[in-house]
């Protein structure tokens, strides 16, 4: 009998690769999203296609995918986006109840990784990789406003603690500055943390992790033209023993189960800054697997009780993604 797999957020970037894996798999394919059918092209490309509501509403979109799993018989969900992976975090016992496998890593590493003053700490002490120094926006303004932020090392970046695909990312260029994004941050100052600019290109590696057979595998890829939510549309896929021994480095420190992102800002060639850990698929996962390696079969694989397929030889090569308009049904 074919096992339900249940994909969420499938108008998002990473929704095609991992819809057609799952069907070549042979899973029958469920989906959903906050938007209607008509909206999304892949809601064609599902077996049954359901509109959720929003998972900022978590209670909602928890009793949501609970009834959904009872009545489909699901056997695995697999979250597509971070607001996503925060709901399920508070439905694991349900879903194990349920016995729904969610296809991503364990309560505590998810803890870590979706918090990105509480990553830093944790990365900090263990050498593994170069991390950006960074403080509290609260701590920033006890410590530094009687010089009014002017003796600050600008430009500097300040980004939401809990935030995701780039959203109330700021770069603050001088004192001036400073004091206007405080004055309007002021109510949530303390969730975020502020860290010096690094110049350089966006390095996003797809890292998969077994952890039961600890068999992990890594693909770079620098990213030359992204979206303003930080998904890459013109990248090069390349290898570098160094990097990617890093990033299985931190991957096992983390507890990472299935396939992530880690974004490293590459200030030149061999110097890289571990800027976060995105506990679910890039959106530029179907790159890795046009340039040789599926990701997405593989991240399958640790949750189906499978060994990691081997990472054969994979040359360095552009890859760029294209958008194409669709016709729906009225």
């Amino acid at each position: 009998m074919r096992k339900t797999i249940l994909v969420t957020a499938i108008g998002s970037f990473s929704a095609a690769a991992v819809i057609d894996r799952c069907k070549k798999e042979g899973f029958r394919v469920l989906g959903c999203d906050i938007y209607p059918a008509r909206w999304i092209v892949a809601s064609g490309e599902v077996e049954q296609f359901f509109q959720a509501p929003l998972a900022t509403d978590r209670r909602a979109f928890c009793d949501f995918l609970e009834k959904v799993c009872k009545e489909e018989k699901v056997d695995f969900v697999i979250p597509l986006t971070d607001v996503e992976v925060d709901a399920l975090q508070e439905w694991r016992q349900r879903a194990e109840n349920l016995g729904v496998v969610l296809c991503m890593s364990g309560h505590e590493t998810i803890k870590v990784c979706r918090n990105k003053e509480r990553l830093a700490h944790f990365l900090e002490p263990l050498n593994l990789c170069r991390t950006i120094p960074g403080r509290n926006l609260a701590q920033v303004m006890e410590q530094e406003e009687d010089t009014g932020y002017e003796l600050l090392d600008y430009p500097l970046i300040l980004k939401p603690s809990g935030g995701r695909s780039s959203q109330g990312l700021k770069e603050v260029k001088n004192a001036k500055g400073m004091r206007h994004v405080i004055q309007e941050l002021e109510e949530t100052a303390p969730d975020y943390l502020v860290q010096p600019r690094i110049p350089g290109i966006v390095v996003t590696v797809d890292v998969v992790r077994n952890p039961a057979a600890e068999q992990t595998w890594c693909l770079p890829r620098r990213e030359f033209l992204r979206t303003k939510g930080g998904a890459g549309t013109s990248v090069c896929v390349f290898r570098n023993p160094a990097l990617e021994e890093q990033c299985a480095a931190v991957a096992r420190a983390l507890g990472i189960c299935g396939c992530v992102n880690f974004e490293f800002v590459e200030k030149e060639e061999g110097e890289w800054y571990f800027l976060e850990c995105n506990p679910r698929f890039s959106g530029g996962v179907a790159f890795s697997a046009m340039a040789g390696y599926d990701m997405v079969k593989n991240h399958l694989r640790c949750f189906t009780g499978e060994g990691l397929e081997p990472m054969g030889e994979i040359r360095e090569q552009y890859l760029v993604k294209r958008y194409q308009e669709y016709r729906m049904e009225s």
